[in-house]
């Protein structure tokens, strides 16, 4: 697959450059330039991603990181299965257990939600960084959605993490999630509180929670190119594009 010229492999982590030397240097470069591939494509065009990924893994399946990598980009994909897998060997070889809530989540995708719940509750959690153990919390309260235990759920998501006014990495996500389940669990009220919660402390906007409160405030929002076209039909559009127009409205 072709490489962008403005690529060198030097965008990568010092960590994972480092587990890259125990390769040839010029495999190493070629290693190298195909997991930045995979990193700069996995949000917007995670076939991509994984296409580079299956580059790199058949260059260097070996290497911790580049197993992790492949597992990153099959999950994007949900190839949970496949994911798993990548997880599971990247594990083995560096006795890490960071991608522990990750592979839970993976076996949430296989329809196995027991089965993060009973990772949830493994020694390996308390071994985790706070991230980690937020994020565990997270697919464990997935997994009980998953299993239509919504009380369960919001039990499970309620935490210090969650009560703080500081505000992390992990704060909007962790709010979001608490208010989409509150929201499935009928509880709009206490819902609207908590995506406005979501709302302040989603600087990045990684959730759509601002979209979530307005719609509970029953706020709508018009695409101001959808009104540009409309004025042209108005304006004597061609009839075709003015029948096409009122086909997209009508949902046809």
């Amino acid at each position: 697959m072709p490489i962008p010229e403005d690529v060198s492999g030097f965008e990568l982590d010092k960590g994972v450059q480092q587990e890259l030397q125990s390769l040839p240097k010029g495999l190493a470069e070629d290693v190298g330039k195909n997991l930045v591939m995979v990193a700069r494509l996995i949000d917007e065009d995670p076939e991509g991603a994984y296409g580079y990924s299956r580059v790199a893994l058949r260059l260097a399946s070996r290497v911790a990181a580049v197993r992790e990598a492949a597992g990153f980009a099959a999950y994007a994909n949900q190839k949970y299965s496949e994911a798993l897998a990548e997880f599971r060997a990247a594990r083995r070889m560096t006795g890490n257990v960071e991608l522990w809530p990750v592979m839970a989540d993976c076996e949430r995708g296989l329809g196995r939600p027991e089965k993060a719940l009973d990772m949830a509750g493994a020694p390996e959690v308390q071994k985790l960084d706070k991230a980690g153990q937020v994020e565990m919390r997270l697919v464990a309260a997935g997994a009980r959605r998953d299993m239509e235990q919504l009380d369960a759920a919001i039990v499970t998501l309620q935490s210090p993490e969650l009560a703080s006014n500081s505000v992390q990495p992990w704060t909007a996500r962790l709010r979001y999630a608490y208010a989409d389940a509150l929201l499935a669990a009928g509880r709009e009220g206490e819902a609207r509180e908590w995506f406005a919660k979501a709302v302040e402390s989603d600087k990045d906007g990684s959730t759509d929670a601002s979209d979530r409160l307005a719609e509970l405030d029953g706020v709508e929002f018009v695409d101001a190119f959808d009104e540009d076209e409309n004025d042209g039909a108005e304006d004597g559009a061609a009839p075709a594009q003015a029948e096409g127009e009122q086909r997209d409205e009508q949902g046809q």
